[in-house]
């Protein structure tokens, strides 16, 4: 299954923050779900609503990735 991409800047690799400040590195397949990008970290208290990229400013909900390039 694909990945999603940044709608700003076309990368595919994100991070979401805990309460405390902490951040995960996650990727977001087709189907909207955000996937921590190593295996055996765990989402467990991580907002998945506020994705950031890792290549830009863009910061926003999953709903706002693209497939693809960026146009």
């Amino acid at each position: 299954m694909r990945n999603l991409n940044c709608p700003q800047c076309g990368i595919s690799r994100f991070y979401v923050k805990n309460e405390s400040g902490e951040s995960l590195l996650v990727t977001v397949n087709e189907k909207l779900k955000v996937l921590p990008v190593h295996e055996e970290d765990s989402l467990t208290g991580f907002d998945l609503t506020l994705l950031f990229c890792l290549g830009c400013s863009w910061q926003g909900p999953s709903q706002s990735l693209r497939n693809g390039s960026p146009s």
